[in-house]
């Protein structure tokens, strides 16, 4: 499984650490992804989704029902 949020579509980023001698080692930085239960009224049904801390805040202000609809829009989820 990948570590790639579907709503948000953030991904690990890649760089340095550098030290005070300015030695670089390369690094990840990787998104905040959570495993998520939500319930959707329309289907009666519940869904699992891997999900940023972003993403949450996203589905709590818009609701859950038009945040599905831009997925099945975009051809993420069916």
């Amino acid at each position: 499984m990948s570590r790639r949020c579907i709503i948000t579509g953030k991904s690990p980023m890649t760089g340095n650490n550098v030290s005070h001698a300015h030695n670089l080692n390369k690094r990840r930085w990787l998104p905040n992804l959570q495993k998520k239960r939500i319930f959707i009224p329309e289907e009666n049904r519940w869904i699992t989704l891997r999900i940023t801390a972003k993403a949450i805040k996203t589905i709590d202000k818009r609701g859950i029902g038009p945040v599905l609809r831009d997925l099945r829009r975009q051809g993420i989820i069916l």
